[in-house]
Parts: structure tokens; sequence; C-alpha cells
């Protein structure tokens, strides 16, 4: 019988091969496990594809093996407040714990008391469901995947304060981009955003990348260093590598075109199509600089210090370039160079 392939292309999928990211993980679970909390909301941002979704996931099925944690997912797309109050007096789940002794019960979208249904807002439903959560030392964990700064975000976000003050059992994982979580932070009532702690996905363990390679293609630890390298610790490009690796019997070599490829076409066209005249400029600069040095950047671009800083310090919290060591510049995603190269003289 034929192997699987262990690795997948599928974006947001928790796949069956991943390199786990053990230091934030057990941040998030010490913050949240701690009697009293000593967080409940944690962003996690990082480039497309860095892996912000299977570390969320990852996060919220360690939370489920502890008693006393429910997790509700919830999409930008939808009215937030409604999506998890349905959630919170639909779901059995939920439902039954209103029926052990409180003398209240859920009929439709609002509470029943001594047989008489009250429907009422989303934010006083969600309140009554938390006040029955907490009774039962139940903790509430929401999940938002991608974020963007629309009406529904920015008025769960401010509902999600007030409950934090009212001392509710409840807590939140959003991942998002850069700049969405720029966004919503930016957004006058909710600076208090300011203050909750950045989760950022940085690049994949090289060690355990290797390790990975090796157990799971059959290859030498030359090869595997070298496909390590060839991903640049990011995490789709870890998939991908060892997705089309496999289907060439473990011949990384000749899966190098169709990772670039794939790349390309599921994740570099979007980031590039997304980028100002400006941003593309200083990424083409430092594509095309022989030593990344900041001082050659600049020439290339033609520009001085004022003109460079802004647009440095947004590709750096985008992720799109590193800036750890000081006077250089690097790109972070695998086979960009090249592509922006490419795509520069083109536009």
């Amino acid at each position: 019988m034929a192997k699987n392939n262990p690795y997948t292309l599928v974006f947001g999928k928790q796949p069956i091969q991943s390199i786990p990211r053990p230091v934030e993980t057990q941040e998030v679970m010490d913050a949240f496990l701690n009697e009293p909390a000593t967080q409940q909301i944690y962003m996690i941002t990082g480039v497309r594809g860095c892996g912000k979704t299977v570390f969320m996931t990852e996060v919220a099925n360690k939370l489920k093996e502890h008693d006393g944690w429910e997790v509700l997912e919830l999409s930008t797309s939808q009215d937030l407040l409604t999506s998890m109050a349905e959630s919170l007096t639909q779901e059995n789940r939920f439902t039954k714990l209103f029926k052990q002794g409180l003398g209240v019960t859920v009929a439709g979208f609002g509470f029943q008391f001594n047989g008489k249904t009250e429907v009422t807002s989303p934010r006083v439903l969600i309140s009554e469901a938390l006040k029955v959560l907490k009774k039962h030392n139940k903790k509430l964990l929401i999940c938002i995947d991608e974020v963007v700064s629309n009406d529904y975000m920015k008025e769960f976000v401010s509902v999600f304060q007030i409950l934090l003050r009212e001392d509710y059992p409840i807590y939140l994982l959003m991942t998002g981009l850069y700049e969405n979580i720029n966004d919503l932070r930016n957004e006058k009532n909710l600076t208090f955003l300011y203050r909750a702690p950045e989760i950022r996905m940085r690049a994949l363990n090289k060690g355990a990348m290797v390790e990975n390679y090796m157990s799971n293609l059959s290859i030498s630890g030359d090869d595997a260093e070298e496909m390590a390298k060839l991903t640049k610790g990011y995490s789709f490009a870890f998939q991908v590598l060892g997705y089309f690796t496999f289907r060439h019997e473990n011949d990384y070599r000749k899966a190098v075109s169709e990772y670039r490829q794939y790349l390309e076409e599921y994740v570099y066209e979007k980031i590039w199509s997304e980028l100002s005249r400006g941003d593309r400029n200083l990424l083409y600069a430092v594509a095309k600089s022989k030593t990344g040095k900041v001082k050659e950047i600049k020439e290339i671009m033609g520009v001085n210090n004022n003109q460079y800083t802004p647009y440095r310090d947004r590709m750096i919290k985008k992720m799109l370039l590193d800036g750890s060591e000081y006077g250089y510049l690097r790109i972070t995603l695998p086979l960009f160079e090249d592509y922006v190269i490419r795509s520069y003289t083109d536009y």
C-alpha cells in the first residue's frame, strides 16, 4: 500500500506534519491557565502562510484538554456578537448548563424565565450565558482567524473589553496580518489592544525541520539541511517543499521548480499586489543589493534616511524584511528575491 504524502498544500488546515512552537505555545498557555490569568487576549501576527491559524488551533486544542474549557470559533464575515450569542444559547454543550439548577432554559434566541421567553440583545444574552459558565467554573476561549477592521469586529472588541472589566471567564485569540491588526488597534475606542500581547510567527526552528524531513522523507542529513535552508523557516514553504519532494520520490532538487511556482502563484502574487510603490522600491533595492547593507540599499533606491525609514519600519512589521542585524536588511521569504526582481521590472 502506497504511503500517503505527509505534507499538505492547504492553507490554514492543521497539517499531519508540523513544527511546534513550544516557547510561544507555553507563553499563551501559562498566561491563560494561571490563577488569576495574567492575560486574557493574544494577537497572533505574521506574513501570509507563516502558520498563524495552525498555531491558534494548536493552542485551542491544548486548552480543550483542560477541564472546564470551551472553545468557540467566530468569523469576521458575520455579525460576531450575534453569532456568539446564538452559539451560547443554542448549542447543546452550553444550553445543558442552564438546566442545572439555575431555573433558566433557552428557547430560540432568548432566555426563558418561568415559561416566558425574553428575546433580548446579543450583548445581554452573552452576559447572561457567561454568568452561567462562571457559576459552573467554565472558561470560554474565542478564536477569530484573519481579523479585519470592519464594523462587526470593532463592535465585538468593544464589547469584549466590557466583558473583561466585568470579570467574566472569557479569553480571546486573534490571528491577522500586521496591517489589519494595526488598523483595529488604531480605532478610537479600541486602543486597549495596544496593551494586548502579540505573538509574532517567526521562522521555524531549523533543527526541527531537518529532523522532520529526515524522518518523513528518508533522506540524508545533508539533503535535509539544504531543504531547510531553501524554506528559510517559512511555515508554508516547509509544507510545500516537503510535499513536492515526496512526489518526486524524495529528490528535493527535482521539486524546486514546482516549489518556486507554487509559492509565487499562491502567496507571493497576493503579497506583491498589496504593496505600495514605496514598499516595492525598498524590496527591490534589498533584492538587488549584494551586501544587504542599509547604505547600499538607500543608494539603489536613491533616497535619504527620512524617506527610507517609514518603508523600512513597515516592511519589518509586516515581517517581509529582517532588520535584526544592525545596518543590514534581509528578505525573510524563500526565493522571494528573484520574484521581486522579476515583478518589479514588469510593473
